[in-house]
């Protein structure tokens, strides 16, 4: 049988590499706290303006949906080095320690496959709308492609931290999903 591992955050050891990407993730994680935060205050004072001043708001709706949004992309690399996203660890906990070292290997680098292939057109898309200067069709008219940045950014931080992840592993300075064997 297995336990969860105390820590619940990927292990960098005394790898260089490993710490970098932390510090990496870590710092994304304040950066996606800070754009909720900025969310929240926006939200407020759109609040603020409409019933208390009975005033128009003309950016605030759309600046706090982008920023809702750039901060979970910009967050999936933090929350995947607390080991925070949903996980089912029903499989891993019922095999022996090498089958659990293999599915964790196979999954990480299934993850990275298919974060790569989200960032890759990510960045198209976000290429695009640098590309054609697109605008929002709002008052506003914010250039789309500062928003669309968090596409390609998010998911380059991810797939760095999963690269970490399965680094860690195959150096055996973590444990496979993080679980440690009795």
């Amino acid at each position: 049988m297995a336990t969860k591992n105390s820590a619940g955050v990927a292990q960098t050891g005394g790898n260089p590499f490993l710490h970098a990407v932390a510090a990496i993730s870590t710092l994304a994680g304040w950066c996606s706290a800070a754009m909720i935060v900025a969310a929240v205050a926006i939200t407020c004072q759109m609040i603020f303006i409409r019933f208390v001043l009975n005033g128009s708001t003309i950016w605030q709706t759309e600046a706090v949906i982008y920023l809702a949004i750039a901060s979970t992309l910009i967050g999936l690399a933090y929350v995947q080095r607390l080991r925070g996203h949903v996980n089912v660890d029903l499989v891993p906990l019922l095999l022996p320690a090498r089958g659990r070292y293999i599915l964790c290997v196979i999954t990480l680098t299934l993850s990275i496959v298919m974060v790569g292939v989200l960032l890759f057109h990510g960045y198209e898309y976000w290429h695009l709308t640098f590309e054609r200067n697109w605008k929002s069709d709002t008052v506003w008219g914010v250039r789309l492609w500062i928003p669309y940045l968090a596409l390609p950014v998010g998911f380059a931080l991810l797939m760095l931290q999963l690269i970490a992840d399965l680094v860690a592993v195959v150096l055996k300075i973590d444990k496979p999903f993080g679980l440690e064997d009795l």
